[in-house]
């Protein structure tokens, strides 16, 4: 197996297919992946609707595609978000660690809203008591919660650019260390963005206003992540995003990229277009 990203930058798209070994599902393009998230999902619900079973999922605001898509699913089936219960994975915080405004295009509470709790239906609409978003000044509220309603049925999320889950970024702390172990049982918490993070974020969303870009975030740790009963990944991001889905599958498992520590999961799945995965289109 190779273990350096040089030497997996190399690997055919087909090789890439192989070596992940049944945990990889190749989509033709990003329509159909966002297409394949949102049914995801709707059928999830759909399933424990049938049994009277709730639905308790870690869902992400990245990708996002997939929501409006899931919305009108939901509408034309009629599926109910009555015994659901969501935890977004993380939420920007500006420079003092506190929350962004609900209002700013950046808020992950106002994307959600916007990209899908508003466009349900209202009977068919989630209980604002049952929708979570990590706070930085209430770190254990999620874990309890959590814990209350009997944990996760499946963690749906995407992949940072370089590997992290959520904002579980490599940890740099000067010349502290936290090894693989430790940081698989990471918990809830705020984080420094990493440049690259913010960069990235920049660039994809504010026109490449770094100077403006919060530089601050709440996140799920990835214990929450890895204790989920299946983990679901999804990535939309094409060039950019091609080097760590190699590297979720094939590069030592390390907490320099965080989205190789899934692979002892018994359960996880990683979907791509194939302009990510490395095909040409």
């Amino acid at each position: 197996m190779a273990r350096t990203l040089k030497e997996l930058a190399t690997m055919s798209p087909e090789a890439v297919e192989m070596a992940a070994n049944g945990h990889l599902t190749v989509l033709p393009d990003v329509a159909s992946l966002h297409l394949h998230f949102a049914e995801a999902i709707a059928t999830e619900l759909e399933a424990n609707n049938s049994t009277d079973k709730p639905t308790r999922l870690i869902v992400p605001l990245g990708p996002k595609g997939q929501y409006p898509i899931l919305a009108e699913i939901c509408n034309r089936r009629r599926i109910s978000w009555a015994n659901a219960h969501l935890f977004f994975m993380d939420e920007y915080l500006d420079w003092q660690g506190r929350p962004i405004p609900r209002d700013d295009p950046l808020s992950f509470i106002g994307q959600a809203h916007e990209a899908l709790f508003d466009r349900l239906d209202p009977e068919l609409r989630l209980p604002e008591d049952q929708l979570h978003f990590p706070h930085p000044f209430h770190l254990e509220y999620l874990v309890e919660e959590i814990d209350r309603v009997g944990g996760i049925d499946t963690c749906y999320g995407g992949i940072g650019i370089h590997g992290h889950l959520a904002f579980n970024e490599p940890p740099v702390y000067g010349l502290w260390r936290v090894s693989a172990e430790e940081f698989k049982k990471g918990m809830p918490r705020v984080v420094f963005l990493n440049p690259e993070t913010v960069t990235m974020g920049a660039a994809r969303w504010t026109g490449g206003d770094v100077a403006n870009f919060p530089p601050m975030a709440v996140t799920l740790g990835m214990r929450q992540i890895l204790e989920a009963r299946r983990i679901r990944l999804y990535c939309d991001g094409g060039l950019w995003q091609r080097a760590v889905l190699r590297a979720a599958f094939l590069l030592d498992p390390t907490v320099e990229y965080p989205a190789t520590l899934i692979r002892d999961h018994p359960d996880w799945l990683i979907a791509a277009d194939r302009l990510t995965v490395g095909y040409s289109l």
